[in-house]
């Protein structure tokens, strides 16, 4: 199902044709004065100059070939060229419930899917999660939703820290304090136990004692390093305690996630890149990309084109050890061999924007990926606290992400009971709910390579552009549309009518805009337009609340049309919401 402004494009191209000028001329864009118009055509301005001939002029032509079309109320020329044209009721009427109609709302799937990996997540095990690792996780289980409704076969991949420095420091820790476990005892040839000889609350702990005792103790830190060495050269009681760290910090992770409704369709890491390495370390040599610098391994990828230096992508550092770079690099082979995507999205921190232009520019070089493959970087900006630095907690310490999550359902859950509108139990699951549209609406209504300001008291106000403000929006349609039921309506088989009056027709014109917004963010990943598009059309349909008698109407059959339209905005709202990861409870 095309989009409305793609026919109303169609239409007016055909009558410049007629009018006698070039169809690429016939652009049409939404209104910028909605008071004036809904939508306007430019057009005549630009073809000016090509036909000796003034705008006006031009613009009159065109527009006498509109007169007579189906789809608008009005078309007015306004000097010095504009084509205003104001879409016909009746129109609106037919396509919203051609809309209504169909499984997506109309939106068309992509011709040729694409397989997409998005890469976002990326904690490291064995430590908490905090809110720094918030915005990567919403924002990219948003792309991820928005590419697959789109019809794109697409994976979200977590890329978990579970390789490196970090492990020599847990399992040397963990030596420290339980010499005699097996895993320490070279001549144990037995099983190791199956059960890990800690919780994750131990392990959390674990970490950030060996990282600090490290700091100060050269021989704790060189023997930290040579555990590393073992681990990473198949030592097996070391590989043994690697599998309980991963064991208990991944059930932990899918724990928190899910409190995110936060979903990963592989669980993969550094770790799983490994393998790789060393083949792809032999063909770089081997086909001249790589060389040494200092003793280090690198690529070079600066271009003609840069005003400034990229410096070489380093594969290996002098002393043998791989680097994120080599990581990125081999999962992208792995990428490569087990999925060939057409593209891949990285959701990450913006600040690592030099590192992936060297990856990616290695990547494409070097033939690590196909030269038609995609390589993406959707880089976010800081959450940050009123005080504009980073969110932290009230002692100044970093704030881990459940004790964010339970922040904001504890302030929720209190509003919730002081409306005193449902009992408690069913208050805390609310509060859940909202709160999660709270902190998900909260980021995404921000464009994504932007810092922000995590205000609390903004975010969880049921007033305003914030989450809980489109909920309770979804929530009072739901409830006219229960009630319309209680009283004996059926929702089945009923038809949108052509609007009556402006606050009708202002809210038709806003959701039968989905399809193209919908096509907007899909082609920029832009989550955020769809927040802006949801306020927008929330506002439009409480204004419509306020001034139309919806129940009360006695007109049966413009009752039904007004519920025809409220079911319509009801399914257009909570698909957006679901883009956004998010849902809407039955009551607030």
């Amino acid at each position: 199902m095309k989009t409305l402004l793609e026919l109303i494009t169609i239409e007016m191209e055909e009558a410049f044709l007629k009018a006698g000028y070039s169809k690429e001329l016939a652009k049409v864009t939404l209104s910028n004065r909605p008071d004036l118009c809904e939508y306007q055509c430019n057009g005549a301005l630009a073809g000016a100059k090509t036909y000796k001939k003034a705008p006006f002029m031009i613009a009159e032509d065109v527009a006498a070939h509109l007169k007579e079309s189906v789809y608008f109320e009005s078309v007015d020329v306004v000097k010095p060229g504009f084509i205003n044209l104001k879409l016909s009721p009746d129109k609106a009427a037919a396509y919203l419930n051609e809309m209504a109609g169909e499984e997506k709302l109309g939106v068309e799937e992509a011709k040729e899917p694409k397989t997409i990996i998005i890469d976002y997540g990326g904690p490291n095990v064995a430590k908490p999660l905090h809110v720094g690792h918030l915005r990567s996780a919403i924002i990219g289980e948003s792309v991820k939703r928005i590419a697959r409704y789109k019809g794109n076969r697409v994976i979200g991949d977590i890329h978990l820290g579970d390789w490196g420095y970090q492990m020599g420091l847990i399992i040397t820790e963990l030596q420290k304090r339980q010499p005699d476990l097996p895993y320490f005892d070279e001549a144990y040839e037995g099983e190791y136990p199956e059960e890990a000889p800690f919780t994750i609350g131990e392990l959390e702990e674990i970490y950030p004692t060996a990282s600090a005792y490290a700091k100060e103790n050269e021989e704790y830190r060189e023997k930290a390093l040579h555990a590393t060495y073992l681990l990473q050269n198949g030592y097996r009681g070391y590989r043994a305690i690697w599998n309980h760290i991963m064991n208990v910090s991944v059930a932990d992770l899918k724990k928190n996630y899910e409190k995110l409704n936060v979903e990963f369709d592989l669980w993969k890491g550094e770790a799983d890149a490994q393998k790789y390495i060393p083949d792809m370390v032999q063909m770089l040599k081997d086909r001249g990309f790589a060389r040494y610098d200092a003793g280090a391994l690198v690529v070079d990828v600066q271009e003609e084109t840069d005003n400034k230096e990229v410096p070489p992508c380093m594969i290996l550092k002098s002393d043998g050890a791989a680097l994120y770079d080599t990581t990125d690099l081999a999962t992208l082979v792995e990428r490569e061999e087990d999925y060939r995507p057409d593209e891949v999205i990285y959701v990450v921190d913006k600040r690592q924007e030099m590192h992936f232009t060297q990856v990616f520019r290695c990547a494409k070089k070097t033939g690590i990926v196909r030269p038609e493959t995609e390589l993406k970087f959707l880089g976010f900006g800081t959450m940050n606290g009123k005080d504009g630095k980073p969110f932290k907690t009230r002692e100044g310490g970093v704030m881990r992400l459940e004790n964010l999550i339970r922040e904001i359902n504890e302030e929720m859950y209190k509003k919730i009971m002081d409306n005193r509108t449902v009992e408690e139990g069913e208050a805390e699951r609310t509060a859940q709910t909202v709160g999660l549209a709270a902190i998900k609406y909260g980021d995404l209504s921000n464009q994504a390579s932007k810092d922000y300001i995590f205000d609390v008291d903004r975010f969880t106000s049921f007033e305003g552009n914030t989450g809980p403000y489109i909920l309770y929006t979804i929530v009072r349609i739901k409830s006219i549309l229960n009630k319309y039921q209680e009283s004996g309506g059926s929702l089945e088989g009923l038809q949108i009518r052509p609007a009556e009056n402006e606050y009708e027709k202002a809210l038709m014109l806003r959701v039968l805009k989905f399809n193209d917004v919908f096509e907007t963010v899909c082609e920029e990943a832009a989550p955020h337009k769809i927040c802006a598009y949801l306020y927008e059309a929330a506002n439009e349909f409480n204004k419509f609340y306020h001034e139309t008698k919806i129940l009360s109407e006695e007109d049966e059959e413009k009752k039904a049309g007004y519920i025809a339209l409220l079911l319509l905005t009801r399914r257009v709202l909570e698909t957006c919401i679901d883009l956004l990861g998010f849902e809407a409870p039955e009551r607030m």
